[in-house]
């Protein structure tokens, strides 16, 4: 056989995350804190139309908020999110990366307060004058891999 085919069950309620940088899907899943529990479908490394490589995730019974879409876009801002009803697209947006990321990033500055024994949520401002990058509100510090800072 010449072509290659995938075979990846539909969807008919959910939501599927498409065009997620190669190899960031569990990524994607630890910054939504979804449950090992749910079912879904994860391809790895799959072939994209575009060229390259992308990952996919279909969640099922799962309709992603606009808060929880912006959370994809912190490992993966080239994301597409596509609401599914009764095994149809009814909405198709993009991620986009949120302004403000409070307590889902760790600061890298072992010496920042918001990473001692202090009463302090984390807090990252979007710099959009170096792209997709955050910056911490305590000690400044840049982010550069937000998937290394997501807390586990």
């Amino acid at each position: 056989m010449s072509e290659r085919y995938m075979k990846v069950e539909k969807i008919e309620h959910g939501t599927v995350i498409d065009h997620i940088k190669a190899g960031m899907a569990f990524d994607v899943i630890r910054v939504l804190g979804l449950s090992n529990e749910m079912s879904m479908s994860i391809l790895i490394n799959s072939h994209s139309k575009k060229g390259g490589k992308k990952d996919i995730l279909k969640i099922e019974n799962v309709e992603l908020s606009t808060e929880e879409a912006s959370r994809v876009a912190l490992v993966s801002p080239s994301a597409t999110i596509n609401i599914i009803a009764n095994g149809d697209v009814v909405k198709k947006f993009n991620a986009e990366a949120p302004e403000v990321v409070e307590g889902i990033l760790t600061c890298s500055n072992p010496n920042c307060i918001s990473n001692q024994d202090e009463p302090v949520t984390s807090k990252f401002l979007l710099n959009p004058e170096h792209g997709h990058r955050y910056v911490c509100i305590y000690c400044e510090r840049d982010i550069i891999d937000l998937a290394r800072r997501i807390r586990r």
